[in-house]
């Protein structure tokens, strides 16, 4: 499948250098993410040490985790008061694709990604998709907005066909980078390999939870030179600007 298999340890790759994580959990104490205010401060430390230049932070917003948009905007402004560092910090959320974000969508009561402000993560369950799938992905453009699909290598139910079927409505795909050094599993692993070699991916992210994986990963874990190939030649710009 790959013309060679040599490793890049993640810590050493550079790949981090001037990087935009358009999907985190850092935003301290309201999802299944960072829950201190302190653990966030070093994982943005960590990220300093690594060149990251910019941080999206996108807390879940599900029926099970029902934040809303005025919660998370005062909880990032006390983030972003606290942290004095060269990192730009911004806040959208990853919304899960329920009856919540039904209600949401209607209202417009949505934190977008991107500086446009026009583009939506959005998720839904790994096992099964929602009924109606694409009528909601064509909903979220009716209403001007973009969505992102996140980690797509994760979704038990999807393969090559479901992938091109969503590239072809003009639903964009994030990858967490995680999935190329095999965090997520084997299967997802291929996954990722096979929608970064088809130039299937619009965007990158962490998905960073907590400090101590962070680490371990970084430091740890190494990623296929090939892939990084993939990454650093293939339509990066896209990958920092949107």
């Amino acid at each position: 499948m790959w013309p060679f298999r040599k490793c890049i340890p993640l810590k050493d790759s550079g790949i981090f250098e001037g990087f935009t994580d358009w999907h985190s959990h850092i935003l301290p104490g309201v999802d299944d993410g960072v829950r201190t205010v302190e653990e966030a401060l070093e994982i943005l430390r960590l990220y300093e040490e690594l060149g990251v230049k910019a941080v999206w932070l996108t807390p879940h917003i599900m029926e099970d985790i029902p934040n809303t948009t005025a919660h998370l905007r005062e909880r990032f402004a006390e983030l972003q008061a606290t942290y004095t560092g060269p990192i730009t910090l911004h806040l959208a959320a990853e919304n899960m694709l329920d009856n919540l974000f039904e209600e949401r969508l209607e209202k417009n009561d949505l934190l977008p990604l991107g500086e446009n402000g026009n583009h939506l993560l959005v998720e839904t369950s790994y096992f099964s998709p929602p009924m109606g799938l694409s009528n909601i992905l064509f909903r979220i453009k009716a209403k001007g907005y973009h969505p992102i699909l996140a980690h797509p290598e994760r979704y038990v139910y999807m393969g090559e066909s479901d992938y091109q079927h969503l590239k072809d409505i003009g639903v964009k795909f994030q990858l967490n980078l995680f999935a190329l050094i095999g965090s997520y599993g084997l299967t997802v692993k291929k996954k990722a390999e096979w929608l970064l070699k088809n130039n299937l991916y619009d965007l990158i992210g962490s998905d960073t939870h907590c400090l101590t994986i962070l680490e371990e990963t970084i430091y740890m874990e190494k990623l296929l030179q090939t892939d990084y190939v993939f990454i650093r030649s293939g339509n990066i710009s896209r990958f920092l600007q949107m």
